[in-house]
């Protein structure tokens, strides 16, 4: 209604405010004119003015406020509700129900899921068959399904982590349709387009031209991904990406290691209406080197995460010129040539001023993976037998020729024999025309490198033919001599390119292969592994075709969980983003992942046109549906004792009613509850404070404290330091408190929010603690608090509140950060909640413990399994309470409660579900209070037997 989130259970009642005019027209007329008669004796009465005047007509104010107060009558019976549910059409065929389930519907798949079950409600109601099509899952048949069936699959129905291709499912649509021709479809869609949503829209409108179709997009925050990441020479770069212009937005993105470990954040924002922005993280490349994953703090999405593996690292590269003209002509120089085109992937070190035995001497104290030597010929003993060591133990020496090189002697540290002198034009062996490059052969780790057609080769240095020269050439000019040369040695690789690192003897370092075949050759040390075995998993390697499986893959939100069964090993040298079959995550061996990403590197999101469709646009809503009658039924009795006092003062009754004291004082009681009412001031706020029995100040805060937290029963929870959650337990504290007062016989007052360090915690039966992912470890002394709290018979209910995300036997950070706390704490035996145990018999019979969420498992106190004698009993339970009950449902967030008593926050199943969880509220106070009585209970028929005896 007019754009609102507003609809109306008998919409035909508004047809009614069309009487509001003639109903002015009435109201003007009463009361009715007076009849004038002309009585000439009244002449003289007419000096007398008089004490009280009747107005021939109403005041318009009056009939203005008599007319508000009958509008809001009729829009009461119409039955109004603020964010209405979603419904389907009200036609008579089946209903196809698209669900977008991609990375880009994560951060918000619950209110999807609400949406949906909202359809699912009303085609049941209806009775009208469903269809339940994911967008981002191979779908081969669409079959009609009852809508119970189709919430079960709701239920587990999860956001997939790759990106959607909709086009997959057109032609089992198309046939679906083509049977179905009075089927509605519902779209419930992300709103993104990550590449072929606009052709899945084009090749559907036809399919779904004349059929209802409604589209539900927007009402939710638009989705955050990263994309791009780069580790340059200033630092690791990405692309911040967002679907459509939009006001400026910061944010901020974290980096972390390879055991979850923060290595350090870096803030973003989008400027008004762009769709991209940078991320820059400027930390030592050391540091760098160590990042595994960067994900957007603020996003719960596979999208957001951006994965890296060696290929991302850094390099440090040892660069010993040979040459003496570095710094009188830097650009004829090899060590500029070299420092472009490394400069991109890896960071250059020199040494200035040092001979090149000197720099090697360095490079290898220093831990360089790889040393680049160009044109040095002849080096110190020390130097060479450092480097066969620095070799044999993993490292890369890259050498380039040179006339010292082709000049020197007995030099073993070259992979083939080489031929004194050099090859070049007009020497003894020369060429009629400078050579071009071959294609790279496939066993060459430059396989899949474009070969330039206008590189030439003036000259080189030539290799003495043998029979493995063939096996170690990686790349050779067009006459078959070659170009470059490599031999493993030890865990190491020594490679030879047969030409300078400048352009004195080709043009192959001005080109763009030059850049490429170094960083291949850079890329075959990864962190931690030796060279020779890097060797092996370069494209055209024997290793190349061999695939990996994977080891930790992505969920649709982001966090890490085992491999499905559907994931597919994939190749070596694979460099696409994920697939349905291939997960974004990392494959292979620890020592030397894989890492596959949601998005690729050049991909970018768009916002998805729908208009093609002709479709009913509806807007996800973020809250439940809040019936506004109560508020519009006490405004409009408001108005009505409004308009009576009003009445009674213009007829003058409030002038007779003032006359004599009983008189003026039954007013002023009247004005006074008129305040009140008005005022509009909860009674429940009334009964809390009347409950607040005033104390006499001691002089001592602490033992004030202590009378006040003794005057009556009250709840408590452990204040974390973090105000969102803080909020919302108190909150929720405050609603459980409300319904214990409605449902049972105790009323407890306000809860109350501790600090476990600081507070004495024996006023509290029940403390409720929320668990804050990586929270810090309480003191010592606070960890023998809460432990002498929890002996002497409280009850805490640790709460980790990632029922939503934990995954089986992964920890998530929630339960890490309680394994934490618990390792400081005498904690009993645990196990799940039996079906028989009294904590689901306390005071309302339960067979589920749900929060905002009901798939976690609550944990309690392990009790000895039940005898043969006690098999038929109702309840078991051990002698005492449990000190410690765990969950990850968020009980607190389903009991949150505003001043209105209405929910604050949503849940995750049905409206039932909140009620649920209040019982299961209740139930854990009277547990606390009360113990095992239930179970004492089955005593009483051998006790009354005894005493018959």
């Amino acid at each position: 209604m007019l754009g609102l989130p507003l609809a109306f259970a008998s919409p035909l009642v508004l047809f009614a405010l069309a009487a509001l005019p003639a109903l002015w027209w009435l109201l003007r007329l009463v009361p009715p004119r007076p009849r004038r008669v002309r009585f000439p004796p009244t002449r003289i009465l007419m000096d007398i003015a008089p004490k009280e005047e009747t107005p021939s007509n109403s005041p318009w104010w009056l009939t203005l406020l008599r007319l508000l107060l009958a509008a809001i009558i009729i829009l009461a019976m119409a039955g109004p509700l603020w964010n209405p549910p979603a419904a389907t059409s009200g036609g008579r065929g089946p209903v196809l129900l698209l669900m977008d389930d991609g990375w880009p519907s994560a951060a918000s798949f619950e209110q999807r899921q609400r949406v949906a079950g909202e359809i699912v409600a009303s085609a049941e109601s209806a009775g009208r068959a469903i269809a339940l099509v994911p967008t981002a899952r191979p779908v081969i048949d669409i079959a009609l399904e009852t809508p119970s069936s189709v919430r079960e699959r709701l239920r587990s129905l999860e956001p997939q982590p790759h990106t959607p291709d909709r086009t997959a499912i057109l032609p089992a649509l198309q046939k679906f349709l083509g049977a179905q021709p009075e089927a509605e479809i519902v779209w419930l869609s992300d709103g993104t387009d990550t590449g072929r949503g606009e052709a899945f829209v084009s090749q559907l409108a036809p399919l779904v031209r004349g059929r209802s179709v409604t589209v539900f997009e927007g009402g939710t925050p638009p989705p955050l991904a990263l994309a791009g990441a780069t580790n340059t020479a200033g630092g690791f770069n990405a692309k911040v990406l967002r679907p459509e212009g939009g006001p400026a937005r910061p944010g901020r993105v974290r980096a972390l290691d390879s055991r979850g470990l923060p290595l350090g954040e870096a803030a973003f924002a989008f400027e008004d209406g762009k769709t991209e922005a940078d991320v820059r993280f400027e930390l030592p490349v050391e540091i760098r080197n160590e990042i595994t994953r960067m994900d957007i703090l603020s996003e719960r999405s596979a999208g957001a995460v951006q994965l890296v593996d060696s290929r991302w690292a850094r390099r440090t590269i040892g660069v010993v010129s040979g040459a003496s003209t570095d710094v009188a002509q830097p650009l004829l120089s090899p060590t500029y040539y070299l420092g472009r085109a490394l400069d991109p992937f890896a960071d250059i070190r020199t040494v200035e001023g040092a001979s090149p035995s000197e720099a090697i001497i360095r490079f290898i104290e220093g831990r360089v993976p790889m040393i680049v030597l160009t044109d040095v010929g002849t080096v110190t003993p020390v130097a060479r037998d450092a480097l066969n060591r620095f070799i044999d133990n993993g490292g890369i020496l890259l050498r380039f020729a040179g006339t010292r090189l082709a000049g020197a002697q007995n030099d073993d540290l070259v992979p083939v024999r080489l031929r004194r002198g050099g090859r070049q034009l007009g020497g003894a062996l020369s060429w009629e025309t400078p050579q071009a490059l071959a294609p790279f052969g496939r066993e060459s780790p430059f396989a899949d490198i474009a070969v330039p057609a206008d590189v030439r080769v003036r000259r080189q240095v030539l290799a003495e033919p043998d029979g493995l020269l063939a096996d170690k050439t990686w790349a050779q000019l067009a006459d078959g001599t070659p170009l470059v040369t490599a031999e493993k040695r030890g865990q190491g690789l020594l490679i030879l390119f047969h030409v300078t690192a400048d352009t004195s003897w080709s043009d192959l370092p001005i080109s763009g292969a030059f850049v490429d075949m170094l960083k291949r050759i850079a890329g075959l040390s990864a962190a931690g592994r030796p060279a020779a075995e890097g060797l092996a998993a370069v494209p055209g390697q024997p290793r190349a075709s061999e695939r990996v499986a994977p080891t930790r893959v992505l969920d649709g939100f982001g966090g890490f969980v085992r491999p499905p069964a559907t994931a597919r090993p994939i190749p070596a040298d694979w460099r696409e983003p994920a697939t349905f079959d291939y997960p974004p995550g990392f494959y292979g061996p620890q020592e030397g992942t894989i890492a596959v990403n949601t998005l690729g590197p050049e991909e970018r999101l768009k916002r998805l046109d729908v208009g093609p469709l002709n479709a009913t646009i509806e807007r996800y809503r973020l809250g439940e549906p809040v019936d506004l009658r109560s508020p519009l039924v006490v405004t409009a009795l408001i108005l009505l004792l409004a308009d009576g006092l009003i009445v009674l003062l213009i007829a003058g009754g409030l002038a007779q009613l003032m006359a004599g004291r009983r008189g003026r004082t039954a007013a002023w009681l009247l004005l006074a509850g008129g305040a009140l009412a008005l005022a509009g001031q909860p009674a429940e706020a009334q009964t809390r404070r009347s409950q607040e029995r005033p104390i006499i100040s001691t002089g001592n805060p602490a033992d004030d404290a202590a009378i006040r937290a003794t005057q009556s029963t009250r709840l408590a929870y452990v204040v974390t330091g973090s105000r969102e959650v803080d909020d919302v337990s108190r909150a929720g504290l405050e609603g459980l408190t409300r319904f214990l007062s409605a449902r049972t016989a105790l009323e407890p007052a306000q809860p109350q929010g501790v600090d476990i360090a600081r507070d004495e915690l024996a006023f509290f039966p029940v403390l409720y603690w929320p668990v804050v992912a990586g929270a810090e470890e309480p003191a010592p002394q606070a960890l023998l608090k809460l432990d002498a709290y929890m002996k002497q018979g409280g009850m805490v209910i640790f709460d980790t509140r990632d029922a939503l995300t934990a995954r089986p036997g992964q920890a998530s950070p929630a339960q890490a950060t309680l394994r934490r706390i618990l390792a400081g704490l005498d904690i009993p035996e645990l196990e799940a909640v039996p079906r028989d145990h009294v904590l689901a018999r306390a005071f309302f019979i339960l067979r589920e413990f749900p929060g905002r969420y009901a798939d976690g498992v609550t944990w309690v106190e392990a009790i000895p399994p039940a005898g043969d004698d006690e098999a038929a009993r109702p309840a078991r339970a051990s002698d005492s309470v449990s000190p410690i009950v765990i969950t990850a449902n968020d009980l607190a967030s389903a009991w949150a409660i505003d001043r209105q008593g209405n929910p604050l926050l949503p849940v995750q199943g049905e409206a039932r579900q909140r009620e649920l969880s209040f019982r299961f509220g209740v139930n854990l106070v009277m547990y606390a209070l009360t113990g095992n009585y239930k179970t004492d209970q089955v005593h009483v028929p051998a006790l009354l037997e005894r005493l018959g005896n």
